[in-house]
C-alpha cells in the first residue's frame, strides 16, 4: 500500500464517520429547564420573558412553570396509585 492510497482510505473514512455523525447526532443543551415536566408553554413563556424582562411576563412564566408542575406530578401520582391500588 502506498502513501497516496493510504490518505485516499483515510480521507473517506473521516467523510463516512463525519456523514454517520451529523446524520445520528443531535445538539442537547442542559439547563436547569431540562426537567420531564419542561414543555413548550414553559419554553414560550420563558421566551417573552427574556425577550421583554417585564415583571409582568416573570410572573407569567413563574406561573406557567407552577401550573406544569401541578399538572405533571399530578398525573405522575395518580399513575402510580392506579398501577399499586
Amino acid at each position: 500500500m502506498n502513501k497516496d492510497s493510504l490518505k485516499t482510505i483515510v480521507q473517506e473514512y473521516t467523510r463516512l464517520s463525519e456523514t454517520i455523525w451529523l446524520k445520528h447526532s443531535h445538539s442537547v443543551n442542559i439547563t436547569k429547564c431540562s426537567k420531564e415536566w419542561w414543555n413548550k408553554e414553559c419554553w414560550d413563556s420563558l421566551t417573552d420573558y427574556r425577550s421583554s424582562k417585564t415583571i409582568k411576563d416573570w410572573r407569567t412564566f413563574k406561573g406557567v412553570v407552577k401550573k406544569t408542575k401541578y399538572l405533571f406530578f399530578n398525573n405522575k401520582i395518580q399513575e402510580i396509585a392506579s398501577k399499586n391500588h
